[in-house]
């Protein structure tokens, strides 16, 4: 064939692969990337929480998310794919490295029983860096997928690294996930981080559940009043503007953040995120 008429012909894909002599083997069918987790596992549900933004608490909604399902009853577990950033060790008091035997590795459980991978579990030291380039930490996050033994989860919660780079691309093309919650904060360039978010996780057809907004208000601890510290909160125009639903707004709140630095985020009481608990359980 002419090299020419065969380009032509190449660049006016119809999306028809029935006539098509190149078919199955050109960059419009795209491959199954999805790895197979542990066999040992029962994976029923796998939520990732993003950002597109680093700060707005993407760990502390992942592990309030853990611990309000886990008192629902609901096997709960949480991979913590921030790889440079790992906080979940710290927010659940946990020092304990992993240990693995003949079949994986095994998750480190918190004091209720939440089965929780970090790097920290990993590492001799907690304050150790991590020096690595993206493909070899993208591969980690993969083997957190493929390696340990979760066991039977009825939801797997993902602590995602803030933005759009290789362990968001590895978690949405490696691991069949089932819905995203986005956290964002009440400040200007929200909608821009809503939107980068919502636009990956729609070219990855993967839905988005809803957005969680963050530091929305604090309460004065006299008179009970909501002072929105930040400004205005957009999240519910943002929101609208997507389609998306508001599946909690999180105010500043000291007890959090003790709870935080003392590894008891399962003691906090706070009664937040309930609409998203139930957005979960209707999946």
């Amino acid at each position: 064939m002419d090299e020419n008429k065969k380009v032509q012909q190449e660049g006016s894909c119809d999306s028809d692969c029935s006539h098509c002599a190149s078919a199955g083997s050109c960059g419009s069918n795209p491959q199954n990337m999805l790895e197979e987790t542990n066999s040992f596992n029962n994976i029923k549900k796998v939520i990732a929480v993003v950002s597109g933004k680093g700060g707005v608490g993407k760990s502390l909604v992942t592990s309030l998310m853990a611990v309000n399902m886990k008192r629902k009853g609901y096997n709960t577990a949480i991979m913590d794919a921030d790889i440079t950033g790992p906080s979940i060790p710290k927010a659940f008091g946990i020092t304990e490295k992993a240990t693995a035997n003949e079949l994986g590795v095994l998750p480190v459980k918190t004091k209720t029983g939440i089965g929780t991978m970090s790097v920290n579990n990993l590492l001799e030291n907690d304050t150790d860096p991590v020096i690595w380039r993206g493909p070899v930490i993208a591969g980690t996050v993969k083997q957190f997928w493929t390696d340990v033994l979760w066991g039977d989860v009825d939801y797997l919660f993902v602590d995602m690294p803030p933005g759009t780079g290789d362990v968001p691309l590895t978690v949405f093309q490696s691991i069949p996930v089932d819905g995203i919650i986005v956290v964002t904060s009440p400040q200007e360039l929200v909608s821009m981080i809503v939107e980068k978010a919502v636009k990956m996780a729609e070219m990855m057809n993967i839905p988005v559940l809803g957005v969680v907004e963050n530091m929305s208000y604090i309460k004065c601890p006299d008179c009970g009043k909501e002072i929105p510290l930040f400004g205005k909160s957009k999240v519910d125009e943002v929101a609208a503007k997507h389609g998306l639903e508001v599946l909690g707004k999180m105010p500043i709140d000291p007890a959090i953040a003790e709870a935080c630095d003392e590894g008891r985020i399962e003691d906090y009481e706070g009664g937040l995120l309930t609409d998203a608990v139930a957005k979960l359980e209707s999946l």
